[in-house]
């Protein structure tokens, strides 16, 4: 059985997503389809509408074959890391091909970028410590860095944000002794930023959630367009069985108790605390009344919003720079958790798992490391913003829940 990779977070589920799965099965002709899929916690430092459980859910029923979490020490971390720990699960769990979105939708680009980067790899790194000298961001710097060595040579646009992964995952194929080859969708009508509805059927995830969280009713109607029905059940159902969805407003009340508990060395030990940033958090947390409110305070144009997010995840899970040493030392992921499977999935891990190096994890009490230590813990505090009558249940969740089967997902 062939078996292809996608990367995703699913915060949810769309319809421009169930177009990329249908797309990545025609053009790989694949019999399985393995998504690596984010947590309870997403690369931009955001809290999942709902738990990687009900997205599990999500990801079945919209075709896909087997689902793997990306543990939180690479789902919440910037492009690079993000791409390698997703790009060494696919490979070790057996797929041939990963599949990604991307605005640019030749794959030629991509390959064609990471030969002129190596070869520019020098210059380049010059080049960004320079921008980021001048006060720029991380990103800012790069795509600054890269305008500049590439000069009026037409390439691969990197201000586009699934450009920029999908760049990072063929970088982490060839890191990994490309033993996968990379294939590319491009993106249909809206952008991965966008606020509105891009069309009749098609928005993004972020267009979404905001249209979710909006007292505006007309907005919440119309969410029903652009997602699967099995998505809206599925929203639903999870809305009125915990009695909310998750966004960073939820957990500000714990964030806070966080920043004016601990002290400024304190916050300097967690992940991603440097150049003195948890000064600045100490300064605005009093005053702050909203997470919103909080983060316009801190903002800089040094401190992307993505990267000042990410630091506060970190505060509220209190996740140590020691806690991510196995990730930055450029460490593999050591296990695939699996969280979901079809039929035809479970065909597949049958078939295969005899060859996979990796332990497989269905259960938690069978496998010990510090990287599912981490995941517990966060798991648990996802659980914190849910009412407390339901809290002791879904903290229990992460040690009992097997891997979800898709036939019971089906009314």
């Amino acid at each position: 059985m062939k078996a292809v990779g996608v990367i995703v977070e699913y915060n949810p589920l769309h319809n421009g997503h169930l177009f990329h799965l249908e797309e990545t099965k025609r053009v790989t002709e694949g019999d399985v389809v393995i998504a690596v899929m984010s947590g309870h916690f997403l690369q931009r430092g955001e809290p999942a509408i709902v738990s990687k459980w009900q997205r599990t859910k999500m990801a079945l029923a919209a075709g896909v074959d087997i689902v793997i979490e990306l543990p939180y020490a690479y789902s919440t971390q910037k492009a690079e890391t993000f791409a390698f720990g997703s790009v060494a699960l696919l490979q070790a769990i057996g797929a041939t091909e990963v599949c990604f979105g991307s605005e640019a939708g030749e794959i030629e680009l991509f390959y064609e970028l990471y030969d002129f980067m190596k070869d520019n790899k020098h210059t380049f790194n010059e080049q960004v410590q320079f921008f980021m000298n001048q006060g720029n961001s991380y990103p800012k710097a790069t795509s600054k860095a890269f305008s500049a060595i590439k000069g009026e040579k037409k390439m691969l646009d990197l201000s586009q944000p699934n450009n920029i992964l999908g760049y990072h995952y063929v970088e982490a194929m060839h890191l990994l002794g490309q033993k996968l080859k990379g294939r590319t969708i491009q993106r249909k009508s809206a952008q991965y930023h966008d606020e509105g509805f891009a069309s009749e059927t098609i928005a993004s995830a972020t267009s979404i959630r905001k249209a979710i969280f909006s007292k505006n009713q007309d907005s919440k109607r119309t969410i029903g367009r652009v997602i699967p029905p099995s998505t809206l059940q599925l929203l639903n159902e999870y809305e009125m069985v915990y009695h909310t969805l998750h966004d960073w407003e939820l957990y500000f009340p714990l964030l806070k108790y966080q920043i004016l508990s601990l002290s400024e060395r304190e916050l300097a030990t967690i992940y991603e605390g440097e150049e003195g940033l948890e000064n600045r958090l100490k300064r605005n947390i009093t005053a702050a009344t909203s997470f919103k409110e909080f983060m316009n305070s801190i903002k800089t144009k040094r401190y992307t919003w993505n990267r000042l997010q990410r630091y506060c995840l970190h505060i509220l899970t209190t996740t140590k720079k020691e806690e991510m040493e196995w990730v930055n030392s450029g460490k593999q992921p050591p296990y695939l958790r699996l969280l979901g499977m079809s039929s035809k999935g479970q065909s597949y891990l049958n078939q295969v798992k005899k060859s996979i190096d990796l332990p497989l994890i269905t259960k938690m009490n069978t496998y010990d490391h510090p990287l599912l230590d981490l995941d517990k813990k966060v798991a648990s505090i996802y659980a914190l913003a849910l009412p407390k009558e339901i809290q002791n249940e879904r903290l229990k969740e992460e040690y009992t829940q097997s891997p979800i089967r898709y036939t019971e997902t089906r009314k």
